[in-house]
């Protein structure tokens, strides 16, 4: 299955964490919405791979979100999907929280796709209000 999907993350305490070439960049404490799309061969699997990252099971960073997943101060809180639909730009625009500059944006024209710091149920109120499946 393919679509686009939302990680809700959880920063529990403010960080500087070295995201790539984006370099270090500072994070408060709180939850964080990153919007990705997952459309190429093996779809939604690319969400299981976050979860790895996140767990520790899983070292290579690819993606911007990877070196925020990877922090030992982050967690994955949840994913939820939208089956078959490309809204990654339109989501980014429009969830709760502050766009983190640059972030995730770097194969469109939006800012960014990381969204914070807002709190866990404005978050996934907000993604499954906008017709969304929690994912787990």
């Amino acid at each position: 299955m393919t679509g686009t999907y939302v990680l809700v993350i959880g920063v529990t305490e403010a960080t500087t964490i070295e995201v790539g070439a984006l370099g270090d960049r500072e994070f408060t404490a709180g939850t964080y919405a990153y919007v990705g799309s997952a459309f190429g061969r093996g779809g939604f699997s690319r969400i299981d791979r976050h979860r790895e990252l996140a767990a520790g099971d899983r070292e290579t960073r690819h993606w911007h979100i990877d070196y925020l997943l990877g922090d030992s101060g982050t967690r994955l809180e949840t994913a939820i999907t939208f089956p078959d639909a490309d809204r990654e730009c339109e989501l980014a625009g429009s969830l709760p929280g502050t766009p983190v500059p640059d972030f995730g944006a770097s194969d469109c024209d939006c800012g960014s796709h990381l969204l914070g710091p807002s709190d866990t149920d404005t978050v996934i109120d907000a993604t499954v209000g906008a017709g969304g499946i929690v994912d787990g």
